[in-house]
């Protein structure tokens, strides 16, 4: 069985235009594996990264929303953010939650020429051979 290590520099390796991709802890932030061929991507960097991540899937605000909803609702609203896709003006990012494994969110980030289409078919083809490596 491939390690995580050697499926995100797998992603990275196979997705045209890929800069970076990351498995994240979101209860910790924790980088749990990184795979990167961008020199500014220092250590600081993809932490801050990662943090992000947490914040999109799991901080406060969405937090708030999600017990907003809940009491609309009359039943509990947790962890709804399942997927996000992200454009700044040069990268993609690409990122879901495992679903077998909900506490952790793969991460690709490409440049804007990689097709939309691959981005997301590589995330999901990889989140099955991911989820048996999270502890």
């Amino acid at each position: 069985m491939a390690s995580l290590d050697q499926i995100t520099k797998e992603i990275l390796s196979s997705v045209n235009g890929a800069l970076g991709c990351a498995v994240v802890d979101l209860p910790s932030g924790m980088l749990l594996s990184v795979a990167h061929n961008v020199s500014y991507f220092t250590q600081t960097f993809v932490e801050a990264a990662a943090a992000a991540a947490v914040d999109i899937f799991r901080g406060n605000n969405i937090v708030a929303v999600e017990s907003l909803l809940g009491n609309q609702r009359g039943r509990p609203v947790e962890n709804s953010i399942q997927e996000i896709q992200m454009t700044s003006s040069t990268t993609f990012h690409f990122m879901a939650v495992i679903p077998e494994k909900p506490t952790a969110v793969l991460v690709l980030i490409t440049s804007r020429n990689t097709s939309l289409g691959m981005g997301w078919a590589s995330i999901r083809v990889n989140m099955p051979k991911i989820a048996p490596l999270i502890p």
